[in-house]
């Protein structure tokens, strides 16, 4: 590296000479000048493509050679584990330069969160929620802890925008812009996204007239090989077992499963057949978990079998091979596992997909058609946020004391995360969540009922988990798992088939449901286990592709022999299910049949636009009732439509006891919508039904 790269001068020498280094990464490079420039940026790059120095290495430039002082940077991520995974790295670059980074989340100590508050770092990794919980905490001193903030760090933007997390995220920034009495730069990092403007510019959130944005792309920095990706069809997890076992020997082995379930499966019979396996989903302790990883790291004849929980950025070392069971649900969560491997010089990305089941084949055929199309999905954030509105209210309240009636809007300026806040607001004055005394708000009585447990540590999360019980073995937690999995009464059913847990068969020996935790010890022969699961809402891109590939579309990479039949067999069974000209309809029996492999979210959308016409919808196809002639569809708007969604579901909906019932409802069905989609199978219903007197004679 010969400089005039735009670092600092002892950064660019630790790259060369202890990082060991020629040159940085392109998107490296490419970012260093909109980084320093104070840009808000959004930085795109695979798994493990150096998203990380591609934003520290500036803001540490700029750090020393501005004189920053205090607290200056926040680096935020989704994952505890990887901001333990993280902050290693980081404390490397920073001592570089003689500054300090601290580490907070729910897993840290009382102690060093007291050395932190009295010597605040110059870095901060930590999660939103841990950000929440300091700023309502009486024991930070919020003007001189967050007055230094100049920049934030994003770390995989994607996961945070296309959740209920994302707005949280842009409530607590929009805060504590206001505590710093300056605009925070923000820089987001993020796998390749079909829309990174659009997501920039909602990382920056409301008033981004004067603000600059900046999106950097490895892939337009410089192209890569070709990725090596192969489809095989194995009929079912044993078998997959068998041939993970046989192939790559030597090599590290990252396998992904759609299901913490099939993960368990998968390695007690891996380790059935003598293959070293470790395990990591989010139902596993954080000390399993940990394990897992570094054994894995340090290994090399080995396999991790993982959830997505392995697709975000944490290290777990150089990869040989990734191994995709059945198939991811979006082509970005592909690239982000196919990411993984192909770092080191002279090695490429690659992918094996193992399929097992024809459903699952032709799900894979169909994500592979659309890769090589160059789709990726767009980030889409959740509409109508009207919960996370009402949180952040009753948020600043604990945070400030009182705010005032009239003018609680300075804090969140014209973020849409806000739209609905009149409308919010006066709920939570209406029903006692907020009380006002001389034009100040203040917490009320319905607020410290629903929230004020554990002070008020339930409304500084903003997603829902899973109520499971612990998982106890001697004196070590192995994990947790679903209260479905288990026997409530009679002692005689422990006696049933083992639970899985961190790919090993365990015994149940007592369940103690007052304490929510259950002693097991261990066995020889297989279990099984399950945790609750929604269905999966495919995307219409994807279901079309599925469509495409039943018509005669292949992708191009290569299929084993077993694949080659595979397809052959199902384009032959279904072939009454597509059409070259768009929508089949079957009118046979009582039920019309409308197979619009559309997805879930367009069928329930269209569906509920029928004035909620009795039936059911998949993903493939809708199934209706009495639903009349389908031409009536001409006359319908579709742009207020969403689908009935079961006023049970609500619970689902984090804080949604500060919202009207009928408002909590609606904001939960807006979630379920695809207009779009919707609009394009009702265009091709009319078209299919336009010669047809009534949907009876439709065949």
């Amino acid at each position: 590296m010969s400089g005039g790269t735009g670092l600092d001068e002892a950064i660019e020498y630790h790259v060369v000479n202890s990082l060991g280094w020629a040159s940085l990464r392109p998107l490296q490079a490419d970012s260093v000048e909109p980084v320093r420039a104070g840009a808000d940026c959004v930085l795109i790059a695979p798994t493990a493509g150096g998203k990380t120095e591609a934003a520290v290495f500036p803001l540490l430039s700029s750090m020393v050679q501005e004189e920053w002082t205090g607290l200056s940077v926040l680096y935020v991520t989704p994952l505890r584990a990887l901001l333990n995974n993280l902050y290693p790295r980081v404390t490397k670059y920073a001592d570089w330069l003689g500054r300090r980074v601290g580490l907070w989340h729910g897993d840290v100590g009382d102690t060093e969160r007291k050395r932190i508050l009295a010597e605040p770092p110059d870095i901060l990794l930590t999660t939103p929620e841990s950000l929440e919980a300091m700023l309502v905490s009486r024991r930070v001193d919020h003007d001189r802890f967050f007055s230094g903030v100049r920049a934030i760090v994003v770390d995989e933007l994607h996961a945070f925008a296309a959740s209920d997390r994302g707005w949280h995220l842009l409530g607590v920034l929009a805060r504590l812009e206001r505590l710093a009495q300056r605009p925070i730069q923000r820089v987001g990092l993020s796998a390749t996204v079909g829309n990174p403007e659009e997501i920039g510019r909602w990382l920056q959130g409301g008033g981004t007239a004067n603000r600059e944005l900046r999106v950097v792309s490895e892939e337009a920095s410089g192209a890569s090989a070709v990725p090596e990706v192969m489809l095989d069809y194995v009929g079912s997890v044993p078998n997959a077992a068998k041939v993970i076992s046989s192939l790559h020997r030597g090599e590290k082995r990252l396998v992904f499963c759609e299901s913490r379930r099939v993960s368990e499966q998968l390695a007690f019979e891996l380790r059935e057949l003598g293959v070293q396996t470790f395990v990591s989903h989010s139902s596993l302790s954080a000390e399993e978990r940990r394990r897992s990883e570094q054994a894995f790291a340090e290994a090399q004849n080995t396999v991790i079998v993982a959830t997505s929980t392995l697709e975000l950025g944490i290290d777990i070392g150089d990869l040989d091979r990734v191994i995709q069971i059945d198939a991811p649900r979006t082509v970005a969560s592909f690239l982000q596992r196919l990411g993984r491997t192909g770092r080191r010089p002279g090695t490429r990305r690659n992918t094996l997909f193992l399929a097992t089941s024809s459903e699952a084949f032709l799900e894979a055929a169909g994500l592979l058609l659309l890769w090589q199309r160059g789709f990726v999905e767009p980030i889409n954030p959740p509409p109508h946020p009207r919960h996370l509105t009402a949180q952040q209210l009753l948020a600043l309240a604990l945070q400030e004391g009182a705010y005032g009636a009239s003018t609680w809007r300075e804090w969140w300026g014209d973020l849409a995360l806000m739209d609905d806040g009149d409308e919010v607001l006066q709920y939570l004055r209406e029903e006692g969540f907020l009380v006002e005394d001389g034009g100040l708000l203040m917490i009320g009585p319905a607020a410290e009922k629903a929230f004020g447990r554990r002070h008020f540590m339930d409304l500084l999360s903003s997603f829902n988990a899973e109520k499971e019980l612990r998982v106890v073995a001697g004196n070590k937690e192995l994990g947790f798992i679903s209260p479905l999995a288990l026997p409530r009464e009679g002692s005689a059913q422990l006696d049933s088939k083992p639970i899985l847990m961190n790919g090993r068969a365990w015994h149940v020996e007592q369940i103690n449901w007052e304490r929510f935790e259950v002693l097991v010890s261990p066995v020889a022969h297989k279990g099984d286990v399950r945790w609750h699961s929604d269905a999966v809402a495919l995307s219409f891109e994807v279901m079309r592709a599925q469509r495409d590939v039943l018509l005669g579309e292949t992708p191009d990479v290569p299929l084993s022999r077993r694949a080659v039949d595979r397809l052959d067999l199902i384009r032959e069974t279904r072939a009454d299910e597509v059409s070259e000209g768009g929508l089949v309809v079957d009118g046979s029996g009582q039920d019309l049949r409308l197979w619009t492999w559309a997805g879930l979210r367009a069928n329930e959308t269209l569906r509920t636009a029928l004035g909620g016409a009795e039936g059911r919808s998949f993903n493939e196809v809708m199934i209706v009732r009495g639903a009349g002639r389908l031409d009536r569809l001409q006359g319908v708007a579709l742009d207020d439509v969403a689908p009935s969604v079961p006023v049970e579901m609500v619970e689902s909906l984090k804080f949604s006891a500060a919202l009207p019932l009928p408002v909590a409802v609606k904001t939960l069905a807006e979630r379920y919508a695809d207009r779009k989609g919707a609009a394009m199978v009702a265009r091709e219903c009319l078209n299919a039904g336009s010669s047809e007197q009534d949907s009876e004679s439709w065949s």
